[in-house]
């Protein structure tokens, strides 16, 4: 028995649908995505990159500032690492947190606007 081929019933042309399979992202990139946007669905971390695209700021003031534990703050910041979003610098014994680059801000800004 021979499986018939599924009728396509796509309102694209030929040219768009080819044009879509090339340009979407990979599964690798994708799984980064996910990873990165997963990782800001969390509140205390949106707190954390908010405070962080007005000043670079160590455990200890962030703390201070957003009133949470420094134990929250560094895990939060663990994972934020982790996917690119902050940066850290030491200053002796300080580190000294910010944003990677001026995309992570473009992303939080864009993101309030739909609220």
């Amino acid at each position: 028995m021979q499986i018939s081929e599924k009728p396509r019933t796509l309102l694209i042309d030929n040219i768009t649908e080819n044009l879509v399979r090339e340009m979407m992202p990979k599964e690798d990139a994708l799984n980064s995505m996910a990873d990165f946007f997963s990782t800001l669905s969390d509140q205390t971390r949106i707190k954390i990159v908010s405070a962080l695209a007005i000043s670079p700021m160590c455990v200890n003031d962030l703390s201070t500032v957003l009133g949470m534990n420094q134990t929250t703050i560094s895990h939060q910041l663990k994972n934020l690492r982790t996917v690119g979003v902050v940066k850290c610098r030491r200053q002796g014994k300080v580190a000294f947190y910010s944003l990677c680059d001026g995309h992570i801000l473009d992303i939080m800004l864009s993101a309030a606007n739909f609220i």
